[in-house]
């Protein structure tokens, strides 16, 4: 059997050779284009080869020397030879340059449109070099480190030349405005934004006080120092970002909220939402970023137990009625919002969203970004909405009974309604319905199941270790008596070059699924509470978050430390 003309050509010659199966590479395939990640690295990640075996394989079979990375500096590697979103995108690091040779190192010898890239834009004749994609991976971190380091001496070489182009700027003066287009500044955002993103950080903060300036990220829900420029430079940075962003540079004194929107590549760009906040020593900045790229809408990936999928599955296919997503900022709603829009995302469906601000785009979806400022709110555009012949709707938030009762009508009257609202738990967000003002009957009537969740970190692959955990702590963190028999391991965090040092690497959903039965409709109709509900629910096999987590951690997916951080019981 011939493998599939869509696979990369080391993943043809493995099939051929009898190394892997078509439907396997078929799939590898498949799911490193979905992660935007190479053929052997996600190939190694799912564990059908070593990345050692892959890389004799390769370089047998092709002809090309085998290279041992694991001693080499970063610092000594050529610079500035390659355009670093090629490199970047291939997986390609160039390890030395011999004349008008370039040596690069690479885990997929196959690439060979990049190979002629790079020749075409260096006038280089590049020779190829197979390593280990596990060295590669943590070369390219030791990079990334070293970049971090470079931001560092980056502000401190070029100190001299800012100061001799920073003015102090009275805010109450009119028409004088500062000259933020020095290049420094501009190339050291530039790479602050690019940086963020290929370390997978959902936020950046710009961050002013007393005596230092700091620049954090947050990644996998935590926020980490990258760099302290010098505080001589807030201003600069302040301005240049909000003329990026189209902000007022001469309003210091008012919170201000805007969106840069940057180019990555000729198919892909990254969106980013910008927030100014006046505080005590300047300006403060925050920048989250909006990865379409990075967000997965394929409703396998987001971490249900089967039971609950069933129950989402079941709700989403219905004709109208209202699913509503609860949990607190940064918890994964809007994706999973988009996970079951993109379920009924079909041309025979009008589907039509109100967000604030949208941050996935989906095609083949109508979508509004509110503006409070020019009346367009949340319940202005429901209004709207009605009047487009739609199918489904979403609204990004449930904030005010307006709000609610347009969304609550909507879904009575023939429409299929999404939306989100801030409360803690499955349960309570039928009581919050009701504390809004809206009617018992109206509630009962309408919701069809809701969602609360949690996004956990996930334990490192590469570091993890067993851990004994005494029985009363697991009895205590919510365990059963029966499940605590011996079949499963749970694991603690240690730290590695990987993840460096935190022990933990990408995130997973814990997840509360409460579908409305009819005994919960009869409690709404009581005005029972949220305990009411929640134990009726329990009693029909709902899993609450904490158990969701524990399943987690059995899986050996996460620690039961971080379980109970995120869970808070």
């Amino acid at each position: 059997m011939e493998a599939s003309a869509g696979i990369s050509g080391l993943g043809r010659a493995l099939v051929q050779n009898n190394l892997l199966l078509l439907q396997d590479a078929e799939a590898i395939q498949q799911q490193a284009a979905s992660a935007h990640i190479g053929f052997v690295e996600q190939l190694v990640l799912s564990r059908k080869m070593a990345s050692r075996d892959v890389a004799l394989f390769a370089a047998r079979t092709f002809g090309v020397p085998l290279f041992d990375i694991t001693a080499v500096n970063p610092s000594v590697l050529p610079k500035n030879v390659v355009d670093e979103e090629l490199l970047a995108s291939r997986r390609l690091v160039p390890l030395y340059k011999r004349g008008n040779k370039l040596f690069v190192g690479t885990s997929d010898p196959t690439q060979t449109s990049a190979f002629h890239a790079i020749t075409f834009k260096t006038g280089l004749a590049v020779e190829v070099v197979v390593v280990e994609d596990e060295q590669l991976t943590k070369l390219i971190g030791r990079m990334r480190e070293n970049a971090a380091d470079a931001i560092n001496d980056f502000t401190r070489d070029d100190l001299n030349v800012l100061d001799g182009a920073i003015e102090v700027v009275d805010p109450d003066a009119v028409g004088h405005q500062p000259d933020v287009d020095d290049a420094p500044v501009v190339k050291f955002i530039q790479k602050i934004l690019l940086d963020g993103i290929r370390g997978g950080a959902s936020d950046i903060h710009f961050e002013p006080y007393e005596k230092f300036y700091r620049i954090r990220y947050r990644v996998d829900g935590e926020l980490r120092e990258v760099v302290r420029p010098p505080q001589v430079l807030k201003d600069k940075l302040a301005s240049r970002i909000k003329v990026m962003s189209r902000l007022d540079i001469s309003e210091k004194r008012v919170p201000q909220d805007g969106r840069i929107k940057l180019s990555i590549d000729k198919h892909r760009t990254v969106d980013f939402r910008v927030s100014t906040l006046p505080t005590l020593y300047g300006e403060k900045i925050v920048l989250r970023i909006l990865d379409q790229s990075a967000a997965s809408l394929d409703i396998e990936q987001l971490g249900f137990e089967p039971e609950q999928k069933q129950a989402i599955m079941a709700a989403v296919a219905r004709p109208y009625g209202m699913v509503l997503v609860t949990g607190p900022t940064g918890s994964g709603k809007t994706v999973s919002l988009y996970t079951f829009l993109n379920l009924l995302n079909q041309p025979d469906r009008n589907i039509s969203t109100a967000e604030d601000p949208v941050e996935i785009n989906l095609a083949g979806v109508n979508q509004v970004n509110v503006n409070e400022k020019a009346g367009l709110t949340f319940a202005s555009a429901l209004r709207a909405f009605l009047r487009q012949d739609p199918d489904v709707l979403m609204v990004g938030e449930i904030r005010d009974y307006e709000t609610a009762d347009i969304a609550i009508k909507a879904a009575q009257t023939g429409h299929m309604v999404f939306s989100t609202l801030h409360t803690n738990d499955a349960p309570s967000t039928l009581t919050r319905l009701l504390n809004m003002g809206v009617a018992p009957f109206n509630v009962a009537s309408s919701v069809l199941l809701i969602m609360a969740q949690r996004l956990a970190r996930r334990l490192c692959n590469h570091c993890k270790k067993p851990v004994d955990i005494p029985k009363e702590a697991l009895l205590a963190a919510g365990f059963a008596e029966e499940e605590l028999d011996g079949s499963w391991q749970p694991y603690a965090p240690v730290g590695c070059d990987e993840c460096r040092g935190s022990g933990y690497k990408g995130r997973t959903g814990i997840y509360e699924v409460m579908p409305i039965s009819d005994a919960i409709t009869r409690l709404i109709m009581k005005n029972g509470t949220a305990i009411d509900i929640a134990d009726q629910a329990l009693l029909e096999g709902m899993i609450d978050l904490r158990h969701s987590g524990l399943i987690k951690v059995k899986r050996g997916i996460t620690s039961l430390a971080e379980i109970e951080a995120v869970t808070n019981e």
